[in-house]
């Protein structure tokens, strides 16, 4: 190796003060590998009092071979090089520097070169984040096609098995298979909605809430989640005020962390769930956010486990990072922590340490108390349960348009909405639904309209029927993962929107909610 040349050359060297020429960038002056002269700005770069008479390659953790290269080619002025500078051989890395190389006698005393350093790095940090954006775009684009596709299939999946689940009631011998079905159906969604989190595309269904009341309800589940061998710890904060969030999410990202947590505990230990109020009076840096001043409600999750080292520490908000076997994880645990926590206004946290454990804290704004008390509990009751109610009869008014690509999402809908008593008229594509209004279609009630089809697409459609059926009331659904969508729609008119995949129940209650109230 060509470093190897300047070990046998040190002990040679003749000891001799060397003055640099006064230059402002951090220089050292360096002799057959040696340095013989460093000005104090290197010497604040570097962190350390004397580097002279010793090793430059002890100082370089990363471009050494390069280094060593550019100092024994004949070039006069060689392509500058990128290394990382440490204090000490095994250390940490003090920073990221560009050095460039120029020829230079001391008057008196030796060749040799003259290094100057630029320190960059605040530069690679920026580089750093620009290639995480730019995986997050990647894996958000991706996850945008799979959105649209999937959701079409779990609509229809879901649907079905709920139409299966009126006529096969708890008891019935088919009952826990179609619950089998579903539940499966709902984790394929879930999947796809921790895509959509870690790309930050997803919709958040926000309210304001207490994180006391939600971790309290968590409390059982994390207790089976877990097992037996490792002992749970709630520590609730007083006063901790209301923050707005999804409370689906929050609890998708507390539940990741007790399962990661619960990973690196194979044989048992304590995971601690606190809360508490934190005021941060300054800015404050967070990776690579900074965090404003003001009013947080802290979340921290603590475990005693393996912990993780530095390295590990930096990657583990990357998508697919995991340092699990294969097929034991996916990877998108904590990067779907991080997607939903900072898509909410807040901020993320890791500190660990190689055989006592990991803490991640999670600082969510904290908001002023919420007004209307009742709309936690009305956001509750319109969620869609499990099992739909059996059917009690018809209840349905009206003249329905639905126009829907997807030959099983249309059927499955068409058929849910004539089951309620609607009149349905359906159409493949929005060429098709023009074609029936400009044949003599009777104006419907209610349009319902896919977002993304072949050819013309669903808002472009609809522009084309209001101005033959002014103000009809629109319900656009959609699989897509586009984030503006709804401000889109909103945008056109007064449009409801409704996400795949949908079940029987949300369906039901969404054309009934824009019905016209005078049927």
């Amino acid at each position: 190796m060509v470093r190897s040349l300047w070990k046998a050359r040190t002990a040679a060297l003749p000891q001799q003060a060397v003055v640099l020429p006064p230059l402002p960038l951090p220089t050292v002056f360096v002799v057959d590998g040696v340095i013989r002269s460093a000005n104090p700005a290197f010497r604040r770069l570097l962190g350390v009092n004397d580097p002279v008479d010793r090793s430059l390659f002890s100082f370089i953790a990363d471009g050494q071979e390069a280094i060593a290269q550019a100092l024994a080619g004949g070039q006069s002025m060689p392509a500058p090089v990128e290394v990382d500078l440490i204090t000490e051989p095994g250390r940490e890395t003090r920073c990221a520097a560009r050095l460039y190389f120029e020829r230079w006698t001391a008057d008196p005393g030796p060749s040799g070169w003259l290094l100057q350093a630029v320190d960059i790095s605040d530069q690679k940090e920026l580089e750093n984040r620009i290639v995480q954006s730019q995986k997050m775009q990647a894996v958000g684009q991706l996850a945008g096609g799979i959105a649209h596709d999937f959701n079409n299939l779990l609509t229809a999946m879901i649907g079905y098995c709920d139409l299966l689940l009126q006529r096969h009631r708890a008891g019935d011998a088919s009952f826990a298979d179609i619950m089998q079905i579903k539940q499966n159906g709902n984790r394929a969604a879930a999947l796809v909605r921790q895509l959509l989190a870690f790309s930050r595309q997803q919709k958040l269904e926000v309210s304001q809430l207490d994180i006391s009341d939600v971790i309290a309800e968590l409390s059982h589940l994390l207790r089976r989640l877990i097992g037996q061998g490792i002992e749970l710890e709630l520590h609730h904060g007083r006063d901790l005020g209301l923050v707005r969030v999804d409370p689906g999410q929050l609890e998708q990202v507390i539940i990741n962390l007790a399962v990661n947590a619960r990973d690196a505990m194979p044989n048992g230990g304590r995971l601690t769930v606190a809360t508490q109020v934190e005021t941060v009076k300054f800015a404050r840096r967070m990776g690579h956010e900074t965090m404003a001043p003001g009013n947080y409600v802290v979340i921290s999750v603590t475990d005693t486990g393996s912990g993780m080292s530095p390295d590990v520490q930096a990657r583990i908000f990357e998508p697919f990072f995991t340092t699990k076997p294969v097929g034991s994880g996916t990877g998108l645990g904590l990067s779907t922590v991080y997607g939903i926590v900072r898509q909410t206004g807040g901020f993320v946290r890791v500190e660990s340490t190689i055989g006592i454990g990991t803490t991640f804290t999670i600082y969510l704004p904290q908001m002023a108390p919420v007004e209307d008390p009742t709309v936690l509990a009305e956001r509750r009751d319109g969620l869609p349960t499990d099992v739909p109610p059996p059917e009690t009869g018809s209840g349905g008014r009206g003249a329905i348009l639905i126009v829907e690509d997807e030959d099983p999402v249309r059927a499955f809908a068409a058929r849910t909405l004539r089951s309620k008593g609607y009149h349905v008229t359906e159409a493949r594509s929005a060429e098709a639904a023009l074609d029936l209004i400009r044949g003599g279609l009777a104006r419907p009630d209610l349009l319902i309209t896919d977002v993304v089809m072949p050819g013309m697409d669903g808002p472009t459609m609809v522009g084309e029927i209001w101005q033959i059926f002014p103000n009809l009331p629109v319900i656009c659904v959609s699989g897509h993962a586009d984030g503006d969508l709804r401000d889109h729609l909103n945008a056109l008119g007064d449009i409801a929107f409704l996400q795949k995949p949908f079940s029987l129940k949300q369906l039901a209650a969404k054309v009934a909610d824009r019905m016209p109230s005078n049927l």
